[in-house]
């Protein structure tokens, strides 16, 4: 069950700042879900329940990065060419069947182990091997290579005993790779995250639809929904909800019972006919954020018995950036796994702007190379219902709470998408 404590932030009050929410969440919010067994052919994406500690050295026995002649350091002449003769051979899978005398050198390849005695070897393009004639089964060796040169060290990947893989990390495909390599056939996942959700407001209808006069097509629930998958949430779409309380309130009781989560786009609002907050205090308690951000000032985030709900706002780019703000660190702490500031970058500016003190503002933005910097412009239009400038930008420039002004040239922090809108 989430935890979250009893104090809230009561609608009305002071503006909520958004670190403040994001400490919130980390603090209140704990993972609800259990822990499942996934093959690794099964496991892309999910959220690592416990550490992976490694059984096994990796690779398991020192061997060669090159094809080549493996040897001892120590029989190489430091100031002239070494002629030693070739007595074995190793390759990757079959290694040398006995260890290698002072004096000789093995011909090895590529991921072949090491033979006992040798602790150096030399690429076959720095040396003279010649298979017939006087020097027969001799290989010609050039000064100055260091010892060890061009050999892997057991564990040099990953030492035996050690953590692998952390818990709460999701997992990608080189995990996963790592994974087999300590010889894991299956990995301990945490289960996928239940998530309802569902739009409300009565101009809204469904995409394929005819639409009549004062209707538009719910754009917010299909990129939610997209959104929540993207985060490895399993997706119950419970459609589209007009204004009306005790409906809404019915829907809402029915989704906590057999969800992890209930996300709403719209009537989070202080209109009369924004209902949401009036379900959640009915059914549960409302732990209302009306955050000092633009774009999405209402956003609410409730418990319905015991069942935590996150209402985002009805504009869609609003939504958008809230979900990549709010929603997504709460859905990763539900879901078990770490959570980790996205990645902003510094970037030059392209625009000057203005903004109010106080607040956390989100512009859209895309990037471009000028001049050997790479520059940010912003999107023409700042309206939170134009969902095309997400389409055409890149990210979001962020600024603080305590910037005012920004010239054309300073340099700003910018949040790509593909921090906060993929896993």
């Amino acid at each position: 069950m989430a935890q979250l404590s009893d104090d809230c932030f009561a609608f009305g009050g002071a503006l909520l700042g958004v670190d403040a929410a994001l400490a919130l969440i980390e603090a209140r919010i704990a993972p609800v879900v259990g822990e499942e067994v996934a093959t690794l052919s099964d496991a892309a994406g999910r959220i690592l329940a416990r550490d992976v500690v490694a059984g096994i050295d990796v690779p398991p026995h020192a061997n060669s990065a090159v094809d080549g002649f493996a040897l001892a350091h120590a029989d190489l002449l430091p100031d002239r060419e070494t002629i030693l003769p070739v007595t074995g051979r190793a390759a990757a899978g079959h290694p040398l069947d006995r260890p290698a005398a002072r004096g000789e050198a093995i011909r090895i390849f590529t991921g072949a182990p090491m033979p006992e005695g040798t602790d150096t070897v030399m690429m076959q393009e720095d040396c003279v091997f010649e298979e017939g004639g006087v020097e027969a089964g001799r290989v010609r060796l050039q000064p100055g290579i260091r010892q060890g040169a061009n050999r892997r060290h057991a564990g040099e990947d990953v030492a035996a005993g050690s953590i692998a893989l952390p818990a709460g990390r999701r997992l990608k495909p080189a995990d996963l790779g790592l994974a087999a390599a300590l010889g894991n056939a299956t990995i301990a996942v945490f289960r996928p995250l239940r998530a309802a959700l569902l739009s409300t407001g009565d101009e809204v209808c469904e995409p394929g639809t005819p639409l009549t006069p004062g209707m538009i097509y719910d754009a917010n629930r299909v990129m939610l929904a997209a959104l929540l998958r993207a985060q490895g949430c399993i997706v119950s779409d419970l459609g589209i909800h007009p204004d009306r309380a005790a409906s809404l309130t019915d829907t809402l009781a029915a989704a906590a019972a057999g969800h992890d989560l209930i996300v709403t786009s719209g009537g989070v609002s202080t209109g009369e006919e924004d209902h949401v907050r009036t379900a959640i205090e009915q059914l549960g308690r409302l732990d209302f954020w009306r955050l000092a951000i633009k774009p999405g000032r209402p956003v609410a985030l409730g418990q319905l018995k015991g069942t935590p709900l996150i209402g985002l706002p009805g504009n869609p780019v609003a939504a958008a950036l809230t979900f990549a703000i709010l929603a997504r660190p709460l859905i990763l702490r539900l879901a078990g796994a770490t959570i980790a500031a996205p990645l902003t970058v510094s970037v030059q500016s392209g625009f000057a702007y203005r903004k109010k003190p106080g607040r956390r503002e989100y512009l859209r933005a895309r990037l471009a190379r000028e001049d050997g910097a790479v520059t940010a412009h912003k999107y023409p239009k700042d309206g939170a219902g134009i969902l095309s400038s997400i389409v055409q930008s890149d990210g979001f420039v962020v600024l603080d709470e305590g910037m005012s002004e920004l010239a054309v040239g300073g340099m700003v922090d910018f949040l790509p998408f593909s921090e906060v809108f993929g896993s």
